[in-house]
């Protein structure tokens, strides 16, 4: 692995010889985009909609795409690990996107090229950077990659982890206790990990009906939770916090009684302190609790390649100039996604979708000597409480005073919706997944 010095020297030093030419005979310029996630697929397609002249190339390590949206899915059997993957084949012979297989190992931000590992120099008139996050399992004692690969999977990163964590769900004793560690802010998703929760436990009511799940948050909220914690009352007689009654529907009553989904908030002891992964033992601020399956969303940064390229600040994220999403770091680059300093936009894909599209259009209006335009963004995001229990969130954002501020008004699913209105939810959700993957992909 290139430290940042070797990454940047290694892109100046090699950079000399076989580059392409950032702009060719008739063009309208030429934009890279590294990563072909949700942001950097998007970022392509809608420059090519903008302005079909202009020549775009992505760099993407992996020739399929495996979509973290909808993910959790997998571990409850309701879709399998193929049923994730995405293909770019759309991409290249409907919008005449090039792409790149292959890593980034070398960046010179004077010349305005990148190099990958295969070698090959890539010279750029715009950079669009969609790098992601990277998981920072060590900032837990007792957690690692390793521990993360074997024993107590995150799967926050769909891939192999997702499938461990289905398979040891399934093999769980009867009446065991499936663990979730929730992340600190800012993180990817914001109700994945409640969804995730509440999925496991609507599997371990048919399953493994003497299960239970806990929720280890250091936080003491998170996005939707009073229209999450009313599905899990109402599907699993879950006991609502005092502090979470205001506002719910007359006929709520809590039982008293045991569930099988519990959430133990921060000021409530919910914060780990270190985890033995080899007894699965989880020592929290109330105390010690003991795992028969574990699943650790660790504490997140911007992805590798945004610290290799020198695109982050002391936060870890990347810091942008909010109507363009243009790096502060280093100029004609732009970053968009999970691992951008966007203010009260949250890390989702829908974001990232959103980002790609307002910044593709920015960057084609710079290419051809225009102003960007006045930017507004918005985001959904789709959760369950239940396979049929649909929940929403949904936000419109514009500039204030260079920064991104929320301007919608009522965000939520009301508290007060109708069984149908509920139902409609999940089944927006699940056709959510459909055509915002096309959105992106095809």
């Amino acid at each position: 692995m290139l430290n940042r010095r070797e990454f940047l020297r290694l892109g100046a030093g090699l950079a000399l010889a076989g580059a392409l030419p950032a702009r060719a005979a008739g063009r309208a310029g030429h934009v890279v985009v590294i990563g072909g996630g949700v942001g950097g697929a998007t970022a392509a397609k809608y420059l090519k909609l903008t302005n079909p002249a202009l020549r775009v190339t992505v760099i993407e390590a992996n020739r399929t795409y495996i979509r973290g949206y909808g993910s959790s899915e997998v571990i409850t059997g309701h879709v399998a690990m193929d049923d994730l993957n995405v293909s770019y084949d759309a991409l290249k012979s409907r919008y005449g996107i090039e792409f790149v297989f292959d890593t980034v190992v070398g960046f010179d931000p004077d010349k305005k090229q990148v190099r990958t590992a295969g070698r090959q120099t890539l010279a750029y008139d715009k950079l669009i950077v969609s790098p992601g996050i990277s998981l920072q399992y060590s900032a837990i004692p007792g957690y690692s990659a390793t521990a993360a690969e074997t024993r107590a999977p995150s799967g926050w990163i769909p891939g192999p982890q997702t499938a461990l964590l289905a398979s040891q769900l399934k093999s769980m004793r009867q009446g065991g206790t499936f663990v979730l560690i929730a992340p600190p802010k800012p993180y990817r998703c914001p109700p994945g990990p409640y969804e995730r929760a509440a999925l496991v436990t609507e599997w371990m009511r048919r399953h493994n009906p003497g299960g239970k799940v806990i929720i280890l948050d250091p936080k003491d909220d998170f996005v939707t939770d009073a229209s999450m914690q009313l599905g899990w009352h109402r599907l699993y007689g879950y006991n609502i916090p005092q502090d979470f009654m205001n506002g719910m529907p007359a006929d709520v009553r809590n039982s008293g009684k045991p569930s099988p989904i519990e959430w133990i908030r921060g000021k409530d002891g919910g914060s780990t302190k270190k985890i033995d992964v080899r007894s699965l033992l989880v020592t929290t601020a109330q105390g010690v609790i003991k795992a028969d399956v574990l699943n650790v969303i660790p504490p997140m940064k911007a992805g590798k390649l945004a610290f290799d390229m020198g695109l982050t600040d002391a936060s870890g994220w990347c810091p942008i100039e909010r109507r363009t999403f243009e790096s502060s770091k280093h100029r004609d680059v732009f970053v968009i996604g999970d691992a951008s300093i966007a203010d009260v936009m949250p890390k989702s894909g829908y974001s990232a979708n959103n980002q790609a599209k307002i910044t593709a259009f920015a960057v084609a209006n710079l290419l051809a000597g225009r102003a960007p335009d006045e930017p507004k963004w918005q985001n959904v995001c789709y959760a369950l409480a239940g396979s049929d229990y649909g929940l929403f969130v949904a936000d419109v954002f514009q500039l204030k005073n260079n920064k991104i501020v929320q301007v919608s008004g009522h965000r939520y699913a009301s508290l007060d919706a109708t069984p149908a209105q509920i139902r409609l939810g999940a089944v927006y959700q699940q056709a959510w997944l459909k055509t915002f993957t096309e959105d992106c992909f095809a």
